[in-house]
């Protein structure tokens, strides 16, 4: 067991003998075994023993020890005022934490310090803005089987349900398949934080970076969970469609009520966020009923859906296409397509449009409803600039709603809100005489919560400071009472003010101060030269070397006055601001139903700036029937398969180069797989990729980068795109190509996209033409998805003469004094030849390497010329059989497999990564000695 969890062995064998406060450390890290326990002593969060050596090392701290009458103890601290800091770092290593606050004053109590755990930190269940990486959602999830048999969780059929709660925002989610491959494609898709997995699911589902947490099994029992469940929604049977989705939902609540604590009552919370949710914790796992506060009342909502309702986008398609992430180590990293296309104002709108990026839309017509209101937000334009103004100054009303609902927010986050809601008619008034129905829906959803707003401006002050415990945050004539105490404290002040002017003139002492401290209060200062003129009521408080410090009977009634009217009207305060913020909690619903409006206007807003700002066109979406929604005209294909973009721009890539070429495509049932040559560094792999975003952009809703576009709604995009290899798994590059070529072949149908390039690497040239040719027809005679096939293996292209369905296309070049000009336009036909000498030298090749090249292919070309004339035609057109590796069946045409010199000919150097270069001349130099 990792030596900084559980309780310290050094302690365990003393713990009858340990003084009360180090008793307190190891009963709670016994409780909380799976954490770091961050306990807290005075101003500073320490750790002993192994947990105290392990985060010295990894927050690089001084490492100290603490000594009692049982031993030395090592022991290392982290500042409370800068916790937040140290605690990401101990996340980012991989651990958990557990706040153990103090949840009594120290002067109120003749013992020990009561302490207690009041939250468990972990990466899927965040709330606090110091710790959240991003505006985007923060999942953490859980992954239920429906049975709760774990040997029928083993079997291939089995229902499993994932569930994905955001504890920052209270988005709430569910979804559940029998294919194990779909959810974890569902789980990808969301990329969660962390994860609780029940005893009969597999955590193989949980991809990597995905911390999986431990937790009490019994949270995943149907009984409890829908008990839970009942908790939060009022009839979850309702809302759900199977036991697994109950069970997944059911414990995914149960965990996140666990990490976040509760309230310990009687304590008031201090700090940059409000009051601390103080509570004495269930232990880890417990399924009691939770204390007081930790119940999540900002989550209203929990949505329920079919992962087959959107374009479904794995994990590998999702980093191929560098929606969220750039695939290059050395990218920028807004070289991305949300990096394109976030134009939103808010994180509001930031979140909308990742979410609607994740999951693009499948049905037509809620498609053109997106598209309708960019369309019009794009034609409007000082409506859209107005709007993008406006959005600015809207904070993030559900993390807000949700601080404010766990106690947790300050009176500046009530501030924000009534900021944000301050905004909302000015925005509301912008969309009032909308056209299209979404947008007319984002205006009736646009409420301004008057009252909500009122009852701020009315409570809290401008400009609050941070402490809500320290007053300074009610305004004036809000409350009587406090108006009442604040002018007593204000009058006494005064008195002092003017109790200074007042002596000087009674005893003449001219140097005479009245001042004040923490520690002796209010006091009146007189010189050593001056004593002799003092009046006999002043008594003595306090001797300096040079003065004496003096009260009176009268100063000290006053004194007592002002703090006591101070002290209850800050006590006044506090109250009053909670009573605030409960009722503004009560509005819940309203506020995230406003957030949810102007998350979707922010995020049209984003898409219709880049769509006016990149000059992109509205997509015609064409239903399944052949009917085009947007013009009525009926298609040309058979049974409605359509994919037409002139003038097609990848998103990204152009908004990276100096100049772009733009390119067409079409596709339709008599040409669904396009064979693409051409050399390195042409175009072929871009091309493809702005195919696919293209695709992707317009069943988000969005304009795209073309001319014009025209296509059916694909319902899943599969990408076979770069060489990659999963070392620690134990899976070479080929081995990570062949399973997700595996994916592909069994999973893609005719509604489908598939992205292939460069099939067929890593191992010979004979196996792979034979897998590339093979591949290509299956795709072609079974799948029939609409196919997408760069290669260097030019044979292929002779499949077109008997696959009706196929087509070739190439990337012209030019070769200028014996250097290879790129055009980077694609057209019919195959190109002739790959170029990769040409392409080595480009790239900067040293010259004798380049030269020897040269000579090899000149070599292999003689060699095998009079063999190419012989047989070269005969292995096309028998697939899958013996005849894939006869002599045509190399990567360029080369003739016998283990001929060397056609090897050399048909090897692709610029292609060839240096590892796989070394094997494949590993291989040819055994062939040589055999």
């Amino acid at each position: 067991m990792d030596p900084a969890l559980g309780p310290p062995d050094a302690m365990a064998e003393k713990r009858d003998e340990l003084t009360p406060m180090m008793a307190q450390y190891h009963d709670l890290c016994a409780r909380y075994d799976d954490a770091i326990v961050l306990f807290q002593v005075g101003d500073f969060y320490e750790t002993f023993c192994g947990a105290a050596e392990r985060s010295a090392r990894i927050l690089e701290i001084a490492l100290t020890s603490r000594e009692d009458s049982t031993g030395e103890y090592p022991m290392a601290g982290i500042p409370i005022d800068n916790a937040e800091s140290y605690i990401e770092t101990l996340l980012e290593a991989g651990y958990r934490v557990a706040v153990a606050d103090q949840v009594e004053e120290p002067g109120e109590t003749s013992g020990v310090v009561e302490r207690a755990v009041t939250r468990v930190i972990t990466p899927g269940t965040l709330t606090e803005d110091e710790l959240l990486a991003s505006d985007d959602n923060n999942f953490v999830a859980a992954v239920a089987c429906g049975s709760g048999d774990t040997d029928a969780a083993a079997t291939a059929d089995a229902e499993l349900a994932l569930a994905l709660l955001d504890v920052s925002t209270g988005d709430f989610l569910a979804t559940s398949s029998d294919s194990r491959e779909a959810l974890a494609d569902e789980i990808s898709r969301f990329e969660p934080a962390e994860a609780v997995v029940g005893p009969d699911a597999p955590t193989a589902l949980c991809p990597d970076g995905c911390m999986v947490s431990p937790y009490d099994e019994r949270a995943f029992d149907r009984e409890l969970a829908g008990e839970k469940l009942s908790t939060y929604f009022r009839n979850p049977d309702a809302l759900l469609v199977s036991d697994a989705e109950i069970r997944a939902c059911g414990a995914v609540l149960a965990y996140a009520e666990y990490v976040r604590g509760g309230a310990h009552e009687g304590e008031r919370g201090e700090g940059n966020s409000g009051d601390t949710d103080n509570a004495d914790s269930t232990a880890a796992g417990s399924l009691e009923a939770p204390a007081d506060g930790t119940h999540l009342e900002y989550l209203t909502h929990l949505t329920r859906y079919d992962p087959r309702e959107y374009l479904l986008l794995d994990a590998v398609a999702l980093r191929s296409l560098e929606l969220f992430e750039p695939r290059g180590v050395h990218g920028r990293d807004d070289a991305t397509l949300v990096g394109v296309l976030d134009e939103t104002s808010s994180a509001l709108g930031g979140r909308k449009l990742r979410d609607w990026l994740r999951r693009p839309l499948l049905e037509p017509a809620r498609i053109e409803a997106r598209l309708d209101a960019v369309e019009e937000l794009t034609s409007a334009v000082q409506t859209r600039e107005r709007l993008h103004d406006l959005l600015r100054n809207v904070y993030d009303l559900e993390r807000l709603i949700g601080r404010i609902s766990r106690e947790r927010a300050n009176a500046r986050d009530l501030r924000s809100l009534h900021d944000t809601l301050a905004v909302v008619p000015d925005i509301r008034g912008q969309v009032a005489d909308a056209d299209c129905e979404r947008l007319d829906r984002v205006h009736e959803n646009l409420d301004p919560l008057d009252d909500v707003r009122e009852l701020l401006a009315d409570a809290i002050v401008d400009e609050p400071p941070i402490e809500i415990t320290e007053g300074g945050i009610i305004a004036e004539d809000y409350d009587d009472d406090l108006d009442e105490l604040r002018a007593t404290a204000r009058d006494g002040k005064q008195w002092i003010d003017d109790l200074e002017a007042r002596e000087r003139e009674r005893t003449g002492i001219d140097s005479l101060k009245v001042g004040h401290n923490s520690v002796h209060g209010y006091y009146i200062e007189v010189t050593n030269a001056n004593l002799e003129a003092v009046p006999e009521n002043y008594q003595r408080r306090q001797t300096l070397k040079n003065s004496e410090r003096f009260v009176t009977p009268e100063l000290k009634d006053r004194e007592d006055e002002i703090v006591g009217a101070q002290e209850r009207a800050d006590d006044l305060e506090y109250e009053l601001f909670c009573t605030v913020r409960r009722e503004i909690a009560a509005e819940v619903e309203r506020v995230q139903a406003l957030a949810d409006a102007l998350a979707t206007l922010d995020a049209f807003v984003s898409l219709a700036t880049a769509a006016a700002q990149y000059d992109y066109c509205r997509p015609e979406i064409v239903d399944r029937d052949g009917s085009g929604q947007a013009s009525g005209r009926d298609d040309d294909c058979s049974d409605g398969r359509v994919l037409e973009i002139e003038g097609g721009r990848h998103p990204v890539v152009e908004r990276t180069q100096e100049s772009f070429v733009p390119n067409d495509t079409r596709f339709t049932d008599d040409r669904r797989l396009a064979v693409i040559t051409g050399p390195n560094m042409s175009g072929k792999s871009t091309y493809m990729r702005q195919v696919a975003q293209i695709v992707l952009l317009a069943q988000v809703g969005s304009f795209v980068p073309a001319r014009s576009a025209r296509l059916t709604p694909v319902n899943r995009i599969f990408t076979r795109v770069g060489a990659s290899d999963d070392i620690a798994g134990g899976r070479s590059t080929f081995m990570v190509e062949m399973d997700e070529l595996a994916t592909i072949l069994q999973e893609a149908d005719e509604r489908s996209l598939v992205l292939l390039d460069e099939v067929g690497r890593g191992t010979s040239t004979a196996d792979g033409m034979a897998i590339a040719q093979a591949i290509t027809e299956h795709l072609h005679d079974a799948v029939g998805a609409t196919t997408l096939f760069a290669t260097h293996h030019h044979p292929l292209t002779e499949l077109t003469d008997t696959l009706e369905g196929a087509f070739t296309l190439h990337f012209e070049v030019e070769q200028v004094d014996g250097e290879v000009v790129f055009h980077h336009e694609i057209v019919p036909g195959a190109a002739s030849g790959s170029y990769g000498v040409e392409v080595a030298t480009a790239a900067g090749v040293p010259e004798d390497v380049v030269e020897r090249s040269r000579e090899l292919v000149g070599t292999a070309e003689s060699a095998g010329a009079s063999a190419l004339e012989g047989d070269s035609v005969n292995s096309q057109s028998a697939a899958g059989n013996d005849a894939t590796r006869s002599p045509s069946a190399t990567a360029d045409g080369g003739d016998d497999p283990t001929d060397i010199a056609a090897e050399l000919r048909a090897l692709d150097l610029a292609h060839l990564t240096p590892v796989e270069a070394l094997t494949e001349l590993d291989r040819l130099k055994q062939l040589l000695e055999e």
